[in-house]
């Protein structure tokens, strides 16, 4: 399995990034894939995750905010974000999986850092 997010960066308050995550080794079409970060101090946490049929989840704090997609074709997952706040800092990493898996059961990327700041 190899996974490879990137766009990250530095961004504004209010602000938006597209993080994108390309994915090998596992047969991608049929894999839930997911989004996780992890803030300075803090566990790794769910943010969204979408699932082979095209349902979407999102973590309470960024629902209307973020938005996931998927592309088979690519083999690829993106994440879109909108409204960034600071407290969206963290390293985001994306792996195939979704709960209800336990977020430490699953092999997740390099990461890719996004920092909320003015």
């Amino acid at each position: 399995v190899q996974l490879v997010e990137s766009g990250g960066g530095l961004v504004q308050p209010g602000g938006s990034l597209r993080l994108s995550c390309v994915a090998s080794g596992f047969t991608f079409s049929s894999s839930a894939m997911s989004w996780a970060r992890q803030a300075p101090g803090k566990g790794l946490e769910w943010v969204s995750g979408i699932y082979s049929d095209g349902t979407r989840y999102y973590a309470t704090s960024v629902r209307d905010r973020f938005t996931m997609s998927r592309d088979d074709a690519k083999k690829a997952v993106y994440l879109q974000m909108a409204r960034l706040k600071p407290e969206d800092t963290a390293v985001y990493y994306c792996a195939p999986c979704a709960p209800p898996l336990g977020i430490e059961d699953c092999y997740w990327g390099q990461g890719t850092q996004v920092t909320v700041s003015s």
